[in-house]
């Protein structure tokens, strides 16, 4: 266990490290660094809250989609009519 926790610390302080230098970071990158299992559910939560904290930008290589967490701002609604 205190081996799996060594390396998860240094893939975690790498990842902050390229993402600061480059600004961006994708998905797949940190998922590949830190493949499941490897962290708990809140822990990568964090990781993730971390990074975009440090205006690291997160893309899905896959789509270009920017990833903005949970607290990104919805689209505005239609209007009703009520």
């Amino acid at each position: 266990m205190e081996n799996r926790i060594g390396k998860s610390y240094v893939a975690r302080k790498s990842l902050f490290a390229k993402g600061l230098k480059e600004g961006r970071l994708t998905v797949q990158e940190i998922e590949e660094a830190l493949p499941p299992g490897t962290l708990t559910a809140a822990e990568r939560w964090l990781l993730y809250y971390s990074l975009r904290a440090a205006q690291v930008e997160i893309i899905d290589e896959v789509t270009g989609q920017v990833d903005h967490g949970f607290m990104a701002e919805a689209p505005p609604a239609a209007p009703s009519n009520h």
